[in-house]
């Protein structure tokens, strides 16, 4: 297939070509779910090896959302304006000079620069990929094929399992970094080569300077029923991100004393489940009618998991949960159909990057805060796992609290 970006109408993409090119997008996708899910892998050996207090876990995880989340405003409008193509391979060169400054770097500031430039890297990893099925697919597919997407890129989980976790332990950090950096650069390669440029909706003036772009971002924000969207984005899947992708390593050899690879073994696990659920939970979007109630009771249904594992100190139990905890997660999925039934077409770029912005946002606030919660927690002599799972539960409820309590809107 031609690597020509020009923009290609949105008719011609059909069948086989769009699925490809959603494909191709996609491999950058799997790569950001396998950096924001590590330090899961590397906390123990970055807690044995270079001291790293909980604090600075926190810190040091939050840093990629962080920079993703803030980046999102950017990335929305860069792809408004240039598209979906130019958007991704022009920032994720980024994830590789931050993956490779991972790799060579000991000292804990270097390191978090690091993750700082992986997260503005992958900053419109999976924005383009919903922009890209918001323009070529059909509205009433929409749920589905996210669900899909979102299920093709968590295989990049797979990779901070059993496989990370062997490297790390037989090998170096040095060697997961280099290992993630070789299979970024075979991403953007696959993008260049395979996906071409959709075509944007039809423009009803003259296209708007970045300025202007970023005036209508905030237009956005002002709309009755973008805080309630975003509060509850804030937490649903950071709650799974900040357990799977910070704390799991940790509470597996200090709470259940396991080893660093059986730790993987269980990572890996979880997230073959957490695969299967966004297309299940996309397949079955029960519409905009009801779609909020359903998001409000999965939210609590996922607190209350959170809380039981707070509770928990048997091993079977424990896991049981996480499996639920991993097939759950893939409700967010409806949210990303919430949102595009949100707003009108014209602003579906800005309104996936404000819902992206918050989720990731929300990511690094909630790692950074529950690592705060467990330094405390140390020091108070109260067991930091509980403390860090019941403080998830109670953001979860909150979130779905301010989702009900806000106004919505629909377009019609």
């Amino acid at each position: 297939m031609s690597s020509h970006p020009a923009q290609t109408s949105a008719g011609a993409l059909h069948g086989r070509s769009a699925w490809l090119m959603l494909l191709a997008l996609c491999t950058a996708f799997m790569l950001s779910q396998s950096y924001r899910t590590a330090a899961a892998i590397l906390a123990p050996e970055l807690q044995a090896r270079l001291g790293f207090t909980p604090q600075q876990l926190g810190v040091f995880a939050a840093s990629f959302h962080f920079a993703f989340g803030a980046l999102q405003l950017f990335m929305g409008i860069g792809i408004d304006l240039h598209g979906v193509r130019r958007t991704v391979l022009t920032a994720f060169p980024l994830t590789i000079a931050g993956a490779l400054l991972s790799a060579f770097s000991t000292d804990f500031g270097p390191l978090v620069l690091g993750q700082v430039l992986i997260g503005i890297g992958c900053a419109p990893a999976f924005l383009v990929c919903t922009v890209f099925i918001a323009r070529c697919f059909p509205a009433h597919r929409f749920a589905a094929v996210s669900g899909l997407a979102m299920g093709i890129g968590g295989v990049g989980m797979l990779l901070t399992g059993t496989p990370l976790a062997w490297l790390v332990h037989d090998h170096s950090l040095r060697a997961g970094f280099l290992m993630l950096a070789a299979l970024s650069v075979l991403a953007w390669f696959t993008v260049f080569v395979f996906v071409r440029e959709p075509a944007a909706p039809p423009a009803s003036g003259p296209r708007p300077s970045v300025w202007q772009a970023i005036v209508q971002f905030g237009q956005l924000l002002r709309l009755p029923q973008t805080l309630g969207i975003m509060a509850l984005s804030a937490v649903t899947y950071a709650c799974f991100i900040t357990l799977r992708g910070l704390w799991l390593g940790p509470l597996l050899v200090e709470r259940f004393h396991y080893t660093l690879i059986e730790s993987g073994h269980v990572a890996l696990a979880i997230s073959l489940v957490s695969l299967l659920g966004p297309p299940f939970f996309g397949r079955h979007d029960p519409g905009p009618a009801t779609r909020r109630r359903w998001i409000i009771g999965y939210t609590v249904l996922m607190a209350t998991f959170f809380v039981l594992l707070a509770l928990t100190q048997a091993a079977w139990a424990a896991g049981t949960l996480l499996v639920l905890i991993s097939f759950l997660v893939g409700f967010p999925v409806l949210q990303y159909a919430d949102v595009r039934s949100a707003y009108p077409e014209a602003q579906t770029g800005r309104a996936m990057a404000a819902f992206t912005m918050a989720m990731f946002l929300g990511i690094a606030l909630m790692q950074w805060f529950t690592g705060l919660v467990a330094d405390v927690a140390k020091r108070l002599a109260f067991d930091p796992y509980t403390a860090v799972l019941l403080t998830v539960a109670t953001l979860l409820l909150a979130g779905a609290l301010a989702f009900a309590a806000l106004p919505s809107r629909r377009v019609s």
